[in-house]
């Protein structure tokens, strides 16, 4: 499974522990930036990984930057992209379980890396449920 993943400078160093931890647990990583802790500009690098999800070259995306909430909206505007917050261990679940959520972003700033490494697996290890949510995700799209 190939997973996209991208930060800004913000989230650079969790973008590396998280690329560690996937590559370890076998993932094909797609590494969309940014490749320094220089400034940048998080859009560019999350539309970069959301692209890459929605043309289907990536299944998920993992998106990191200080809050987790700009990524995710820079994420979220390009057509065919879920990508919820991860900011505890159930709404991250329930990101894949009821709204097949297809990105998760984290904010570096306001999270631990080891809660954002054990929700990175919680994202990836959860089955979207179908059924009544199908509809939603529908209405979504």
């Amino acid at each position: 499974m190939k997973i996209a993943v991208a930060s800004d400078h913000a989230g650079y160093n969790y973008k590396s522990e998280i690329i560690k931890h996937l590559t370890n647990l076998g993932y094909e990583i797609i590494d969309c930036g940014t490749h320094s802790l220089d400034s940048c500009d998080y859009p560019i690098f999350a539309k970069e990984a959301a692209n890459k999800v929605a043309n289907k070259e990536a299944t998920f995306g993992v998106l990191v930057c200080s809050s987790g909430e700009g990524i995710m909206i820079a994420a979220n505007k390009v057509k065919g992209i879920r990508c919820g917050i991860g900011y505890d261990d159930v709404v991250t679940e329930y990101t894949r379980r009821h709204n097949d959520a297809n990105m998760i972003s984290f904010g570096a700033n306001y999270m631990k890396l080891e809660d954002v490494i054990r929700r990175v697996d919680i994202f990836l290890n959860t089955p979207f449920e179908g059924g009544r949510h199908q509809r939603r995700v529908n209405e979504i799209e």
